[in-house]
């Protein structure tokens, strides 16, 4: 096992690994390789702004500190280091991976792993805080502080250990025959448990919310009004945008795990099918925030203090008159000394997602 680790900073695997797997030639910089780069890396910026607006928002907003918007502000910040992570992996692909030691090779993509299972953990924890909504189920009383923690750091644990346990020993470095393609040092079996753990995941997010369905179209009647066409429209959405951006990915891990090396040449352009899956990041702050009508006027209302910050030379926080939203609070009668009213607030939070 020692020797292994000596392995970490000999240069020559990554070329020894790659020219295996890949041939010559496998991470030549061609220039439609380089367009793609382009385009990828566009798309993780995006990704990062789009979701540090997001979390910018819930910051801001005292009325969005409740369990819900806590899980998609999580939500929100793996998918920003999940769009940071892959952004700095395509920087450092193409010639400059023979320019790495494997210990830093492993980095690159234990990182990317890493938060893109912190990603889809976190949609699985928002499947579970919506069924807990649904059931009426009291999980959330006095200590659900330390339940929420609890919840969102198991998230980032678990999508920790999986990330690095190729940096730990479960790799392919004395092993050129268990090699993946898709990712040269990585065993083909991690490869196959991590596509398992996805699946698993899938199938209990689709299992979480075929529950819920049941549950608003059968037994609750008092939240099957105008709740039930928005959640069930929310979850077609969650799974569609989920299934639609993760499936390609997983049909190349698996095809990657099963076919002999050099077998299946569509394997040397998975790095699209990963970017295509990485779109996800970029759909969940669409899905989850915009749906709500308080996330959505924050959103904007965040957008317009920015832009009447630059053009007037205002404080970001002294925006002028509020921004109008469809949200309750927005629609309180105006007084001398209205009082916001809290009933309101609590019903449409736990309801409009």
């Amino acid at each position: 096992m020692g020797s292994i680790y000596k392995e970490y900073w000999n240069r020559d695997k990554i070329r020894e690994h790659y020219n295996f797997t890949k041939g010559d030639g496998g991470e030549a910089a061609a220039p439609s390789r380089w367009v793609g780069s382009v385009l990828i890396v566009v798309l993780c910026c995006f990704i990062v702004l789009e979701n540090l607006l997001v979390l910018v928002s819930i910051c801001r907003n005292k009325r969005l500190h409740l369990a819900m918007y806590i899980f998609i502000g999580n939500l929100a910040a793996s998918d920003l280091l999940a769009g940071a992570a892959f952004m700095a992996n395509t920087l450092l692909s193409g010639s400059t991976t023979f320019s790495l030691t494997p210990v830093q090779w492993f980095v690159r993509e234990g990182t990317a792993f890493a938060t893109l299972a912190a990603s889809v953990f976190s949609l699985l924890a928002i499947a579970i805080e919506r069924h807990v909504a649904i059931t009426k189920v009291k999980v959330y009383s006095s200590d659900k502080s330390c339940r929420m923690v609890l919840l969102i750091g198991a998230c980032w644990v678990i999508a920790g250990a999986v990330g690095s346990l190729p940096i730990m020993g479960w790799n392919c470095i004395s092993d050129l025959g268990d090699c993946s393609t898709v990712l040269p040092l990585y065993s083909k079996r991690y490869v196959l448990f991590v596509t398992t753990i996805f699946t698993l995941i899938l199938m209990a997010i689709v299992g979480l919310y075929t529950r819920i369905y049941c549950i608003v179209r059968s037994s609750h009647a008092e939240i099957a009004s105008a709740q039930t066409l928005a959640l069930l429209k929310t979850v077609t959405i969650v799974l569609g945008a989920f299934i639609v951006c993760w499936l390609p990915a997983f049909i190349i891990l698996l095809m990657d795990a099963s076919c002999p090396v050099r077998a299946c040449r569509v394997l040397y352009s998975a790095n699209y099918f990963f970017a295509f899956a990485t779109l996800n990041s970029a759909a969940n702050p669409v899905i989850y925030m915009l749906r709500s009508k308080d996330m959505r006027g924050e959103f904007l209302r965040v957008l317009c203090c920015c832009g009447r910050a630059r053009g007037r030379g205002q404080p970001p926080g002294r925006a002028g008159v509020p921004l109008r939203t469809s949200s309750s609070l927005d629609r309180a009668p105006a007084g001398p000394a209205t009082e916001l009213p809290t009933a309101p607030l609590t019903r449409e939070c736990t309801t409009s997602v």
